[in-house]
């Protein structure tokens, strides 16, 4: 067994270089509100610059097949109208513009089948991801993953200045970056809840999740704004951001406190703030003590799953994914493709306005967090806020065309309803699983747990899209109504969960008025 001596020499081995040099010019240890703030800070860029990349391919559509409906972001907010949807093809689009083999007249299909070949890697790569996350170092596996998916987005943009005309070089490099976007996710999620406590972990995650919108607005800006310079260029500067940021991932993230010798007392005084929370089963199960004993053993795939509430939340996320994704690839051509007080909208200004959905879901992961916390509810916030997105999105597709004022509210309050539980479910629900009583101390089933959660909703993220491009053909109301129903069914899931908490609350004020009565009756003797 290592001495004390020994285990503090190699937990000072074990530090990220950039923490080691900050300590030395400090001349002191980092505290660990200190780290919390790197932790975050570091994690929130690194998957901003995660949902960077992805987002260039939706962008850079529009060059690689003009005739497609899917336009680049353009940092301009000056309305422009047509007078139908296909004015915008007449005008911009020549039969032989854009690049082989998407300027075709199969141009559409070929990008789409891209989109799904990602999403379909991106989806099996997760389980696997998480799987090795919890048994490597999730610095080095978060810094591999991130260089990788740097090289193949750049590679992708390669294809431009190498003159390839090959579908199936970039059907492969997209499938292979996708399966390195697979590691990013269970990563930051489990390096997070390694730092953060339950008390404030719903907040504190939901305002972090903000990267994901961040992300796919400056992915959003910074490849259009290199469209008129080639291409390639929306592919390269991103791989490189993101595989920089790699770098400064692997010198400063700090994985866990027992990895950098952090002292936990300053997290255990705000946890012990709080009043005694009652064990119950399921979800709202207390997280692990800070005394109990952490174990080196990494939890399997088949017992992550059979952790109480993985689940129903693993499932309900499907259908809260598969509606959200729906909305991020078809938003714009679903705006530009909708007479709004009579009129259509041009694809520059339908990629603009789409944008209030993911400011929506901004607010809507940081209130379902706050909900949460307060109400120590997960599941019951979860499923209220899923509940909410069926009339939002009937309003949306019912008046949304009767103003443009109209539409960017309706589409704000859907991005909040739908965003919302999605983001409490993929951050705060899935760091709670992670570290389930039920684990007994094992503090090596983060990543996985995330991976399982996060890896099945993209599957539905994958579905979602694909089904909309085949039911749209006939109508959008259509559309709509799988989404109503997607968003009803993923509510449904959490049923037994929401009855748990319930019942939990129920029981706890009545417990909280025995004690009140008790604690009354000296006085009354008096």
């Amino acid at each position: 067994m290592a001495s004390p001596s020994e285990l503090a020499t190699e937990r000072s081995h074990s530090k990220p270089l950039g923490i080691r040099c900050w300590e030395y010019i400090k001349r002191a240890k980092l505290s660990y509100k200190t780290h919390q703030a790197v932790v975050l800070i570091v994690t929130f860029f690194a998957y901003t610059t995660y949902h960077a990349t992805r987002k260039t391919t939706s962008i850079v559509k529009s060059a690689l097949d003009p005739q497609s409906s899917t336009a680049g972001f353009k940092f301009s907010w000056r309305i422009t109208y047509l007078s139908s949807p296909a004015e915008t093809q007449r005008r911009s689009w020549v039969l032989g513009d854009g690049w082989a083999p998407f300027n075709g007249s199969d141009g559409t299909a070929l990008l789409g089948q891209l989109d799904v070949a990602f999403l379909a890697v991106y989806a099996i790569g997760m389980y696997f991801s998480g799987h090795l996350g919890d048994r490597m170092n999730l610095r080095i596996f978060l810094t591999v993953g991130m260089i990788g998916t740097g090289l193949f987005t750049s590679l992708f943009g390669v294809g431009y200045w190498a003159n390839i005309h090959s579908f199936y070089y970039f059907l492969i490099v997209q499938m292979i970056a996708g399966l390195f976007q697979s590691s990013g996710w269970p990563s930051v999620v489990a390096v997070v809840g390694n730092w953060f406590g339950k008390k404030k972990r719903g907040l504190i995650m939901g305002i972090w999740n903000a990267h994901t919108s961040i992300g796919n607005i400056t992915g959003s800006l910074i490849a259009s704004a290199l469209l008129s310079y080639g291409w390639g260029w929306s592919f390269v500067v991103p791989g490189l951001l993101i595989a920089f940021m790699g770098i400064l991932v692997c010198l400063l993230l700090p994985v866990s406190p027992e990895s950098v010798g952090a002292d936990r007392q300053e997290e255990e005084e705000d946890d012990a703030v709080d009043s005694p929370k009652k064990k119950k089963e399921g979800v709202t199960e207390p997280l692990l003590g800070s005394h109990t004993e952490m174990k080196e053993n990494a939890v399997g795939f088949i017992e992550a799953w059979r952790i109480p509430g993985v689940a129903p939340f693993a499932f309900c996320l499907f259908f809260a994914k598969l509606v959200a994704y729906t909305f991020l690839y078809w938003l714009p051509y679903y705006i530009s493709h909708t007479a709004i007080e009579g009129k259509y909208l041009s694809d520059e200004t339908a990629g603009n306005l789409s944008t209030f959905f993911d400011v929506g879901g901004v607010l809507g992961g940081i209130l379902a967090g706050h909900i949460s916390d307060r109400l120590d509810a997960r599941a019951i916030t979860a499923a209220t806020f899923m509940y909410c997105a069926i009339p939002a999105l009937y309003f949306y597709r019912s008046y949304g065309h009767i103003s443009l004022a109209m539409n960017i509210a309706l589409m704000f309050i859907c991005g909040m309803f739908v965003n919302g539980p999605y983001a409490l479910i993929t951050t705060a629900v899935s760091a709670d699983l992670g570290t389930h009583n039920s684990l007994n101390g094992n503090s090596k089933a983060l990543a996985t747990v995330t991976a399982i959660i996060d890896g099945t909703g993209s599957v539905g993220a994958a579905i979602g899209p694909l089904l909309t491009g085949y039911i749209s053909g006939n109508s959008w109301s259509e559309v709509f109504t799988m989404l109503m129903a997607a968003a009803l069914v993923a509510g449904l899931l959490l049923t037994r969960l929401v009855v748990a908490e319930v019942a939990a609350r129920i029981s706890e004020t009545r417990s909280q008025g025995r004690s009140q009565s008790r604690s009354q009756e000296p006085e009354l003797n008096v």
